[in-house]
């Protein structure tokens, strides 16, 4: 896929969409990247309602899509099934929502999801249209908390919040073998020497320095060559989570420090493109 960037000087929301769509005959697909939530959500849902041409928000969709991926093979090393595991979800931002929807569109839904403020529940009157949303679509009632009350008992933790988010102390109150995904850069919510310390079974994050990195460009390239040679006209979470599955099922014999290809592997960006234009 020949692409190039094209960077905008406005952070206004109607700005960027007005911006877009006079460009759009140009290209065949749009890549949006680094637009910050909650505009990023509103951006990408006129954009996809309002051009003929696929548009993809990949800070939410390529990072959501990898961490699926590692979590469907963290879960099987792990013996527990989707429908078992209890995961946390902390931070609820453009990434944090996205992995929400497809963690849920998989069946994962025994789900809590904290902000900076602790649990999202019911009772708060502070909520989003989409932290409203993930509520309830989540198995799960949480009651009011913070980040630690959340995790005890839990399988799964995913971080894309902000650095020492997550403490040894409170991995030792989450369920044996804890899956650990600490994705906030450079600094993960847990350096992996202390996740595992305190008892982490495997643990990703978004470094290249250690295992398991939960990479964007392990979609981006190869779901847009999919979307174009398919004639396929626009994303979608059924998108997402079958380029999940495939990335997952392309590791041979996952390991603790292996759930995931590597981003220099030639051949996952056609794994993803023909994935995509078999749906």
């Amino acid at each position: 896929v020949d692409a190039f960037p094209i960077c905008l000087d406005t952070q206004d929301p109607e700005e960027i969409i007005r911006i877009v769509k006079m460009i759009a005959p140009t290209f065949g697909g749009i890549n949006l990247e680094d637009i910050a939530a909650p505009n990023c959500f509103m951006i990408e849902e006129r954009l996809r309602a309002e051009l003929s041409i696929p548009v993809m928000h990949d800070d939410q969709w390529g990072a959501a899509t990898v961490t699926l991926a590692g979590l469907i093979n963290a879960l099987a090393l792990r013996g527990l099934a989707k429908e078992d595991a209890r995961v946390v979800v902390n931070g609820v931002g453009a990434a944090g929502v996205a992995i929400g929807r497809l963690l849920l569109e998989y069946g994962i839904t025994n789900i809590i999801f904290c902000d900076s403020k602790g649990i999202i529940h019911a009772g708060r009157t502070d909520l989003t249209k989409e932290k409203k949303e993930l509520l309830g679509g989540s198995a799960l009632a949480p009651e009011e908390g913070l980040l630690a009350d959340a995790l005890v008992g839990t399988h799964v933790f995913i971080g894309v919040s902000k650095a020492g988010a997550l403490t040894s102390d409170m991995v030792g109150t989450m369920a044996e073998r804890p899956i650990i995904f600490g994705l906030a850069n450079p600094t993960p919510e847990i350096m992996p020497d202390v996740a595992r310390e305190a008892g982490a079974f495997i643990i990703a994050t978004g470094r290249s320095d250690f295992p398991n990195q939960i990479n964007n460009s392990l979609v981006f390239p190869g779901a847009f060559q999919g979307m174009l040679r398919g004639n396929i006209p626009q994303f979608s979470n059924t998108v997402f989570v079958s380029i999940a599955k495939a990335l997952a099922v392309s590791v041979e014999s996952p390991t603790p420090e292996k759930i995931l290809p590597s981003m220099f592997d030639k051949g996952v960006v056609e794994l993803v493109s023909k994935t995509v234009q078999g749906l």
